[in-house]
């Protein structure tokens, strides 16, 4: 027996091993969005449900949407993050989309306001190590580790060089900000030459940074008074946001936090449109994002309001309240504190009636003895005028008896006992 060759075979043998699993963890690093090269755990920082932009309205309501294209245009979408770190990744999303699109380029760098950003923080961002990635129907991808110091509450740009045609379908169409478009690849530009704005946030979802710390990632789910309809368009008034400005005031008291929003405006439990129904999309909006282990629920206003509207969609009291029991049971099943908050007033509104106002109170009875949870946020009772307790206080109205003005996104921010996070 030759000694030496059987030797040999043994080195190769675990040689080859020792290479297949390396291949095995770099796949399985490459899935997770790169290397964490701080060791600590990803947590959103930001985020941004995603809805589909071409699906169609009820008739009664409003037109089909009119189909868009972005063709070969650079998107460059601020965002304003809660927690902040040193290594960040973010999230592309083609999750509605019917048909494949690539982003031959993506930066992200800090903004400069206006469209600019410092040129100085600019990190173009890596999928698996390419800097194009091509992102089939359905597909959502993480990127790479990226070497960017990103302060607590900072204004991230991310620049999305969308190469050749791509149908506009995944998007989170009340972005409450500012975002450019402007031709050809200028992801890497200091400034936007030709740019046109939006107000959309186009296959982006969700912006994590790298914590060695305990960090409590706190997630708003909701409709469009968690999306800041009304709210003042790059104030970052919306009310989670105002709620994460106590949060980190308050960094002594409550911990290290992180406050996202998952709200998608005109959104119900039940039904589709707009964007999916919040029993559907649970699972990825709330205990699906990074690190999260607080929840706000505040929804139905919609399930009520609309079927008020298209009488095929109408829903009862207790099939709202079913749905929340179901969502409670998903977050507890994470290990996640759970608050609800009752639904607003809102006599005046375009789809208020009696029987809706009904359903609301039962909804709110539900909400302020509902077992199980973790804390009651009343909105109901903060956002009320005490003279009509049906309706909102007026000095909150936007105006249209439904959605609260920045005033009043203010007033629900404070309603919040930041004590509750530390249960």
């Amino acid at each position: 027996m030759d000694t030496n060759a059987s030797a040999r075979r043994r080195r190769w043998l675990v040689a080859i091993g020792y290479g297949l699993a390396m291949l095995s963890l770099a796949a399985t690093i490459a899935g997770c969005g790169g290397v964490n090269s701080n060791a600590g755990q990803w947590v959103a920082s930001w985020y941004a449900a995603q809805q589909d932009y071409n699906e169609p309205f009820p008739s009664n309501l409003a037109p089909a949407p009119t189909p868009v294209s972005i063709s070969n245009q650079t998107i460059r979408q601020i965002v304003h993050t809660s927690y902040g770190g040193s290594q960040i990744r973010i999230k592309l999303s083609n999750l509605l989309g019917t048909a494949p699109v690539t982003f031959a380029a993506v930066h992200v760098a800090r903004s400069a306001g206006s469209g600019g950003v410092d040129t100085t923080t600019d990190r173009p961002a890596t999928f698996s190590g390419q800097a194009s990635v091509t992102l089939a129907a359905g597909a959502e991808i993480w990127s790479d580790s990226l070497s960017l110091s990103s302060p607590t509450q900072a204004d991230l740009a991310v620049s999305l060089f969308v190469q050749g045609s791509a149908p506009v379908a995944t998007v989170h169409t009340l972005g409450q900000q500012t975002n450019y478009l402007a031709p050809g690849n200028q992801a890497g530009a200091a400034s936007l030459s030709g740019a046109t704005t939006s107000t959309s946030y186009y296959w982006l979802s969700e912006v994590d940074v790298s914590s060695a710390d305990k960090v409590k990632v706190v997630v708003t789910f909701g409709d469009s008074i968690t999306d800041g309809y009304q709210s003042t368009v790059g104030a970052n008034h919306r009310w989670p946001n105002v709620f994460d400005d106590r949060v980190q005031a308050a960094v002594g008291s409550v911990g290290k936090a992180s406050v996202v929003n998952a709200g998608i405006s005109g959104n119900r439990w039940l039904h589709d449109v707009i964007g999916p129904a919040g029993q559907g999309r649970f699972a990825r909006d709330v205990t699906g994002v990074s690190g999260a282990t607080h929840v706000v629920i505040l929804l139905g206003i919609n399930d009520i309001g609309f079927g008020a509207l298209v009488p095929a969609q109408a829903v009862s009291s207790d099939q709202i309240i079913a749905a929340m029991n179901a969502a409670i049971a998903q977050a507890k099943a994470r290990q996640m504190k759970v608050f609800v908050a009752t639904l607003l007033p809102y006599q005046g509104a375009s789809y208020f009636d009696a029987t809706g106002e009904t359903k609301r109170q039962a909804v709110n009875a539900f909400v302020r003895s509902a077992s199980g949870i973790d804390g009651v946020i009343d909105f109901d009772k903060a956002m009320q005028d005490p003279s009509n307790p049906t309706t909102l206080l007026p000095a909150y109205d936007s105006g249209d008896h439904l959605h609260p003005n920045d005033a009043g996104y203010q007033a629900m921010a404070n309603a919040i006992d930041l004590g509750l996070l530390n249960k």
